[in-house]
């Protein structure tokens, strides 16, 4: 598979980048009238070759200070940054920003390139080396190769071309099993295609005919045609800058910093835990100040917390814990990049990874909330690692599988999309089921679509068994809680599927017991003193009635007691089954018994083994009216004593 790069140029306006991506490719950057009439990059460039085995896409951005956004918008998905400084003038304020900008977003590799060898004698290009040496002094680019070139001679261009495809071996192979990613850079319309957008695809691959959503939005848009390289393909993977013909959306309902993306594969987000890095060169960064999100190629305003209770701001040079609040949504998954920028006037002051974009732990101004942020933050610098299962793991794996364990402790009872943990986590689909079987190794549980804390799990647990007990307690003549009720108080902000995996789980300890209602599974209604007098009296008065039950006001007056307690009573005589209800008549189970016992004896008595009943002679027989004779006849079909053949019922 032939190796992909993606180089961006950074530097001062007039340093020559332009004019060294088209001696390098053929192919002039600047495509716009008005960047020709003024001789300086306005828009992001794009230029294409093939160095050796290596197709090397590079990405022209301004140099001008005003066009400083343009170029955030360009440099988020490099592999490569070529840091360009013009021999005949040095490190200027672009170039110290650019290059400021390309080791906030950690961009892995570089090469610096000074331009303009033929304008300059050799004690100025010792100067200007010596300048950029002080310049990327302790980062990236302190060992990276320094080619001199002169794109009017040709001198250095083939030893920069080498350096490029170098860098390519080193920098290797983005991996293609993550969600499609492509933050998009420019959008427009081609007549006979459609609208097409263009972009530098960060993760993942996109054939034709995917379907991808475009966010922020719900849109989902499909893939009509795909160009890598000016040349029509099946697929873009990874890597690869890419123009993407899409159907079913407008060129006017997309604009630069929007997102293409496997559905469901990212967050899209107005708050964001981040881990923030402040220029030493920057002034110190207020809490609640208002500041400019660079991420890929959106811009989006936001307010910084934060985190600590006594935090108030961070010193230039400092690192901190924040949360952004953000003004528009944000396409955004853990472990991305971005750069923050001053609100007025928008000058480069830091920048950040994303810990979590989707954060549900307390606000990070408390000590709990901040401890919690503190966990999620990464150490890719630690060395590979085993497992307790055995397996190896690479660097930083351990760490990641520990973030998102927080994510889910933070989230308590309510868990965690499991399906949110490739948006938000950033875990790649193929990888979701390890994951998740890794959680559970370290005592987590998947209830229904989530992932819950075993922990909070057990808290809810208890909370539920002692509500129950204190249920039982105040309500001792009930057969338990409600199970709604039970809900509502522990867990009214859990899925559904949490609450009975917790009532499951209590179940089979023998701890709970009971359907609509719980209870505890050594619980016994018991009645003393005065209930037990009123449970002994009801029962008599409705053995007494016989086939013709008294209602609950004659019954509370034959026992002596308030009605309330009466229907208390009533219900735990009807759930010991001392009582039966008919529809809205109460028998005394023994009563019935003997109904059962006498009608079946009628079958013995008939000269023909054949006995009939109907309504009218049971009224007669019995002694009752029509409102106790249909109940007790519907009865005794349902208690297989009886099957009524038309108007009259043949006993069994």
């Amino acid at each position: 598979m032939t190796q992909n790069l993606v180089v961006g140029t950074a530097g001062h306006i007039d340093h020559g980048k332009s004019t060294l991506v088209h001696a390098l490719t053929g192919i002039d950057p600047d495509r716009l009238k008005e960047e020709k009439a003024r001789g300086i990059t306005i828009e992001l460039g794009f230029a294409h070759a093939t160095i050796g085995d290596v197709r090397v896409a590079f990405v022209d951005v301004p140099g001008h200070e005003k066009f400083v956004r343009t170029m955030l918008a360009g440099v988020g998905g490099i592999d490569c940054v070529m840091l360009i400084v013009a021999s005949d003038e040095s490190v200027m304020p672009q170039t110290r920003e650019h290059f400021d900008i390309c080791r906030l977003l950690h961009i892995p590799r570089g090469i610096v390139v000074l331009t303009k060898a033929d304008a300059s004698d050799e004690d100025t290009r010792a100067l200007v080396r010596q300048d950029v040496a002080d310049l990327v002094k302790g980062s990236f680019l302190e060992q990276a190769p320094v080619v001199e070139v002169s794109a009017n001679t040709g001198e250095g261009l083939d030893a920069l071309r080498s350096a490029i495809a170098a860098n390519a071996a080193l920098i290797g192979r983005r991996p293609l099993d993550g969600a499609a990613r492509l933050p998009i850079d420019r959008a427009f319309s081609i007549k006979g295609f459609g609208t097409v957008v263009t972009g530098t695809l960060v993760s993942g691959r996109i054939r034709v005919d995917d379907g991808l959503a475009l966010l922020p939005g719900d849109r989902v848009v499909k893939v009509r045609g795909i160009q890598v390289h000016g040349t029509s393909a099946t697929e873009a993977v990874a890597g690869q800058r890419t123009a993407i013909n899409l159907g079913g959306v407008e060129v006017a309902d997309i604009s630069r910093g929007q997102t293409l993306a496997t559905p469901k594969s990212v967050s899209v987000t107005r708050r964001v835990d981040a881990l923030v890095d402040l220029l030493p060169s920057s002034k110190p960064l207020r809490h609640g100040a208002r500041v400019r999100m660079h991420n890929g190629t959106s811009e989006i305003l936001g307010r910084v917390s934060i985190a600590g209770p006594s935090a108030t701001a961070i010193a230039p040079g400092g690192r901190a814990l924040v949360r952004l609040r953000l003004e528009q949504p944000a396409v955004l998954t853990r472990g991305d990049r971005f750069i923050i920028r001053a609100y007025s006037p928008p000058i480069t002051i830091g920048g950040g990874r994303v810990l979590d974009p989707a954060p549900t732990r307390p606000g990070v101004r408390s000590a709990e909330g901040a401890a919690s942020l503190e966990r999620l933050q990464p150490f890719d610098s630690r060395p590979s690692t085993t497992s307790a299962e055995g397996h190896s793991l690479k660097p930083g794996a351990e760490d990641e599988l520990q973030a998102i364990a927080s994510m889910v402790v933070a989230a308590g009872l309510a868990g965690v999309a499991a399906a949110s943990l490739v948006s938000r986590a950033g875990v790649s689909p193929k990888q979701l089921g390890a994951t998740i079987d890794a959680l559970g190794r370290r005592s987590f549980v998947v209830a229904g679509d989530r992932v819950v804390d075993g922990a909070s799990l057990t808290r809810a647990g208890q909370a539920l068994i002692k509500i129950v007990t204190a249920f039982h307690g105040s309500h001792p003549l009930s057969e338990g809680l409600p199970r709604e009720e039970a809900r509502e108080k522990v867990f009214a902000r859990s899925a559904p599927a949490i609450f009975e995996k917790v009532i499951d789980d209590l179940k089979a300890a023998k701890a709970l017991a009971g359907t609509d209602r719980l209870a505890l599974a050594s619980h016994r209604v018991t009645v003393s003193g005065e209930d037990a007098r009123v449970k002994t009296a009801v029962a008599e008065a409705y053995r007494r009635a016989g086939l013709k039950p008294p209602d609950a006001a004659a019954v509370a007056a034959e026992a002596g007691s308030p009605g309330a307690v009466v229907e208390k009573i009533t219900a735990l005589l009807l759930r010991e089954k001392a009582l039966v209800r008919l529809d809205t008549l109460i028998f005394h189970a023994e009563v019935l018994g003997q109904l059962k016992d006498d009608v079946r004896a009628l079958k013995a008595s008939a000269p023909d083994g054949r006995a009939t009943v109907d309504v009218a002679a049971f009224k007669d027989r019995y002694g009752v009216t029509r409102k106790f004779a249909i109940p007790l006849l519907e009865y005794l079909d349902r208690e297989r004593v009886t099957r009524r053949t038309g108007d009259v019922r043949l006993v069994l």
